[in-house]
């Protein structure tokens, strides 16, 4: 078995390919721990924020397209978290303008990587419990979105088929699932 060490790559240089307002691409020449060296597409984007709202028996979901995959996907609340914002903060806002609701607790329930892979940002999971104030949504200018709720029971039999096909979200009820079987 080889050491960690022996596992680690050292990245020699950082090109800039392209810049959008999500993210960032760039091209990496690394070096490997036998020396030898590769380029490598690394995408750097600020982190993101999942929130899983708990009405009784009901999850508050959201309904909406998705570009990659040219489909509508029923997701949990969740966005970008905003420069110099703290996680907790985002997953407030982002439950806020995207439902309406704001939460009466909020729970840290993990941050992991993404897609290590090709991503370098964390992606932060909360609970939002005790919901209550509901308002009308507050939608980005490019964001068209229904909010709704659907049983607990009906989230966890469709993730993974159909609109649930998002991966993060089934990422963020197993996460809640956890949390639920502590409480």
């Amino acid at each position: 078995m080889q050491s960690d060490k022996e596992l680690t790559w050292q990245e020699l240089s950082r090109r800039e390919i392209l810049k959008t307002a999500v993210l960032t691409v760039n091209e990496t020449e690394s070096k490997a721990p036998d020396g030898s060296s590769g380029n490598y597409i690394v995408m750097d984007a600020r982190d993101w924020v999942v929130v899983v709202p708990v009405i009784g028996n009901d999850f508050l979901m959201v309904k909406q397209w998705r570009h990659g995959n040219s489909q509508l996907s029923i997701e949990f609340p969740g966005g970008v978290i905003e420069k110099n914002e703290k996680p907790e903060d985002g997953a407030k806002r982002e439950l806020k303008e995207e439902t309406g609701f704001t939460a009466g607790r909020l729970v840290h329930l993990a941050s992991m990587s993404p897609n290590p892979a090709l991503f370098s940002n964390t992606v932060h999971f909360f609970a939002a419990l005790d919901l209550g104030n509901e308002e009308s949504q507050k939608l980005d200018s490019d964001e068209y979105l229904n909010a709704m709720k659907i049983s607990q029971k009906e989230v966890c039999e469709k993730m993974g088929s159909g609109e649930y096909c998002h991966a993060l979200m089934a990422s963020a009820l197993g996460f809640y699932k956890r949390y639920a079987l502590k409480a």
